[in-house]
């Protein structure tokens, strides 16, 4: 099978882990930059990582890189790839984004109308004609030209990858799938020990917990946009999902509960478990910040509490943070996970983390300040 280039986008922070994702998929890695990891795979791994990765953003093939100083260079370049390769007869191709850093070519506008003209061109020789129809299966094309080095993607996805369809119902301020996936990445926590969150909302982090447990592929419900690629059988799709399926554990019970003052925000995170299929594994509670008393020596909590983007919630999410300082300092032998974008949460919760990592929840700059417990004796 022809082996590709792909590339994964992943947020900002994330990095590490989704490499180390890959490579446990069986793929090499060729590069790791700023939310980008380019490696290689076949066909079905198109497939398998769309469906099986829980840290990335999305996955492209890397059609071609070059480089580029002005238009009339970034045109002939363009046009120059065998777009048939990839692209049907009649299929439509949106240059659906342009990112450009640092280059000569600094008007994404005008590179995306370029790029849109050469491939026309390139298939208006191909195919004899002067006119290229586009009501077929759709093929998103990006650009991205970092210090005139041009990449030319095809996007594999469609919908992020943080979509996996569960979440029908949305606290207002959702922590992204991939992001709660990542916090609890980032802790030692397994299936046998306790994980709480207790300003769960719509319950992303507990789900992204259970999903890990169960061995429940974070894709395997959902449609990508590279399923129509007509350069990609239809039994490499097959495979992947039955593989996922296959790999599934078939456990009913761990340690892993959600909380929330609001019995609105509950009621949402359990109508997402139950789309997830892992209702069976959280225990969810209305339950006040203040009540959290926990029987077992050892456990951890990850949490996305309140921000308070907004003027007039800065003093209550203040007061709020200074509480959980006060609650979470009773759980000694506990480890905590606590991202926000409150530049001085230190200060007010009254606590140095022993560890803070910089991440991104979508576009906002947060930190994940880390306390960790001892670990459990044997």
């Amino acid at each position: 099978m022809k082996k590709r280039k792909l590339l994964a986008t992943c947020l900002f922070g994330v990095e590490r882990i989704l490499k180390f994702e890959i490579l446990d998929l069986g793929y090499e890695i060729e590069s790791v930059e700023d939310g980008r990891i380019i490696f290689t795979a076949d066909d079905l791994g198109i497939c398998r990582t769309n469906i099986n990765l829980r840290t990335a953003e999305r996955v492209f093939v890397l059609i071609d890189e070059f480089r580029a100083v002005d238009f009339e260079q970034l045109f002939d370049k363009v046009k120059k790839i065998r777009w048939e390769k990839y692209i049907e007869k009649g299929g439509a191709f949106p240059i659906t984004k342009v990112n450009i850093v640092k280059s000569k070519i600094n008007s994404p506008r005008s590179a995306q109308s370029i790029c849109k003209k050469a491939i026309v061109e390139s298939l208006k020789d191909v195919y004899k004609k002067d006119w290229i129809d586009e009501d077929g299966s759709e093929y998103p094309i990006n650009v991205f030209i970092k210090k005139d080095i041009v990449q030319i993607l095809l996007d594999t996805s469609g919908d992020g990858l943080h979509k996996r369809g569960y979440r029908i119902s949305n606290h207002e301020a959702p922590i992204r799938e991939t992001l709660a996936c990542a916090l609890v990445k980032m802790t030692p926590w397994n299936k046998d020990r306790i994980l709480l969150d207790p300003f769960c909302g719509s319950g992303t982090i507990a789900i992204e917990a259970a999903l890990m447990a169960k061995n429940i592929a974070p894709g395997i419900n959902r449609k990508f946009v590279s399923e129509n690629f007509k350069f990609i059988a239809s039994k490499y799709w097959e495979e992947a999902r039955t593989e996922a399926k296959e790999n599934e554990l078939d456990i009913n019970e761990t340690l892993i509960k959600a909380s929330d003052i609001s019995e609105e925000s509950i009621e949402m995170a359990k109508d997402n478990a139950i789309n997830a299929d892992v209702y069976d594994l959280i225990e969810f509670e209305v339950e006040d910040m203040w009540n959290i008393k926990e029987e077992r020596e050892y456990g951890f909590i990850v949490t996305n509490p309140p921000y308070g983007e907004r003027l007039e919630d800065k003093k209550t999410v203040s007061t709020l943070y200074k509480n959980m300082g006060k609650v979470f300092s009773k759980l000694k032998t506990w480890s905590l996970y606590i991202i926000t974008s409150e530049e001085e949460f230190e200060e007010i919760y009254g606590k140095k983390a022993d560890k803070k990592r910089k991440l991104y929840n979508g576009m906002l700059r947060c930190d994940l300040y880390q306390y960790f417990g001892p670990k459990p004796k044997k």
